[in-house]
């Protein structure tokens, strides 16, 4: 595309500079105390997007955070493209894991990222993927490049469940009418290896707490004679995968559906080194139910994960208590066909099941959403697909995710959607974890990719 590089090669140090002035912004939509940030946060996507181009720019008001919502309206006979993206980022605990201040973002390279990568709380999930596609639109209106109309919607709750966004898309369906729903939050099998996620698995993630005595008691005086809830609940937890890993809630696989041979095969032939996995997270095996590859333990099989577990005493020194109450956060990775809000009912009817006498059991579910497929004969893949081999030099490989982004399902459903997950993430960027990082090339290269899918999208579409 004519312009493109040498744009890029004249804008990259704004570019990298604006990303690290919006990455130390802490806007941490889980924490209350975060609430200024995110309004703050806001306001920085919204005067980013006016500067890029947008001719209409507003901060919609929710129950929760807002959402900035930008477009550029060329003409109704034109295809229209809806990007989301979100400006809220996961909580940056434990600090002490990070080598550098979650929110105070330095760029240093590493052997991945011999040109450098931007260490920061949200530099890859997806503040800097989300920028990309702001950076992508002042160069094409800078250059008179932008083929249809597009349009902005960036949210500040993805990260604790969008739960302000449906009612949102709701009452907004007009302006949000679209013929494509585009969202960089996914990412690639290596730095040169492109792909484009077609599926992502669907949620369900609840809180559960284990109540025993009215109060803390101690454990020398009533140890052995009173139900230990942080006990009880290690054992019910542990009870919910059996030596398979195969998890032991009646009815949770009942729809879940096995890909073909073929299919798996197709998944096989992703490039995979799995020393190399294990290398890089530090682990001397990989483990998983029985029957699976790695690839397919994350992507097309549903899971049951501990998040977080505590209760009794943690402080410094001891303290010899039987508590009274414990917790634990435990979410449910699902597939196509799992719906998320039956499944935690399953959870929730097992789970006060197995607690044996001398124990109160109350779960709370928090948030979820639903399994996600693209089909690959979709206009919008292929468009994705020309455009990352443009950039690349080489064709896209398909592959299911394992993350879940659960306002997919609900485009879909209420705009009449598909979606596109063309992500330039890598699965090393630590995303939820210290160090979150994202790679400078991979920040340019998105910015030089998305053009093209617009471009392509366009042909397509006429």
């Amino acid at each position: 595309m004519q312009h493109l590089a040498n744009y890029l090669e004249q804008h990259k140090d704004r570019f990298i500079k604006e990303l690290i002035e919006l990455l130390k912004i802490p806007s941490v939509s889980a924490d209350s105390a975060h609430a200024q940030d995110m309004e703050d946060t806001a306001q920085a996507v919204a005067a980013a997007l006016e500067k890029a181009g947008c001719d209409t720019v507003e901060i919609c008001e929710t129950e929760g955070y807002p959402i900035v919502y930008g477009e550029k309206i060329l003409s109704p006979d034109l295809p229209t493209i809806l990007v989301y993206g979100h400006y809220d980022v996961q909580p940056p605990d434990p600090l002490d894991l990070w080598d550098t201040p979650p929110f105070k973002p330095v760029l240093k390279s590493t052997p991945l990222h011999p040109d450098g990568a931007i260490f920061a709380r949200g530099a890859s999930d997806d503040k800097g993927q989300m920028y990309m596609h702001i950076k992508a639109l002042e160069f094409m209106v800078a250059h008179d490049a932008l083929p249809c109309n597009v349009k902005f919607m960036i949210e500040g709750e993805e990260e604790v469940g969008s739960s302000s966004l449906d009612a949102f898309v709701k009452e907004n369906r007009a302006k949000l009418a679209n013929d494509v729903i585009l969202i960089s939050d996914t990412g690639m099998i290596a730095p040169d290896v492109p792909s484009i996620t077609t599926g992502l698995r669907g949620l369900s993630y609840v809180e559960v707490c284990v109540t025993g005595p009215n109060r803390d008691l101690h454990s020398g005086l009533y140890g052995g004679a009173v139900a230990n809830p942080i006990n009880i609940l290690t054992k019910m937890i542990a009870s919910l995968h059996d030596d398979q890993n195969h998890i032991t809630i009646p009815g949770f696989y009942d729809k879940v559906i096995s890909l073909s041979k073929e299919e798996r095969n197709a998944m096989a032939e992703a490039p995979f080194d799995l020393e190399a996995y294990q290398a890089a997270l530090g682990i001397s095996a990989v483990y998983g139910e029985a029957g699976y590859t790695t690839l397919e333990r994350n992507s097309i099989r549903p899971t049951l994960d501990v998040n977080g577990i505590w209760g009794g005493y943690t402080g410094e020194g001891a303290k010899t208590v039987i508590p009274a109450k414990a917790y634990a956060k435990i979410s449910m990775r699902l597939v196509p066909d799992q719906d998320w809000k039956e499944i935690t009912a399953l959870f929730s009817e097992h789970f006060k099941l197995i607690a044996p006498p001398g124990v109160q059991v109350s779960i709370q579910p928090h948030h979820g959403g639903q399994a996600y497929v693209t089909p690959m004969d979709h206009i919008g893949y292929k468009a994705a697909s020309k455009a990352l081999e443009a950039t690349f030099g080489t064709t896209p490989i398909p592959q299911r995710g394992g993350g879940s982004i659960p306002i997919v399902s609900l485009f879909e459903k209420e705009l009449d959607s598909k979606t596109i997950l063309m992500g330039f993430g890598l699965d090393s960027d630590a995303l939820h974890s210290p160090n979150e990082h994202y790679g400078i090339r991979n920040y340019l290269k998105g910015i030089e990719t998305i053009p093209y899918f617009y471009k392509y999208f366009t042909e397509m579409a006429s």
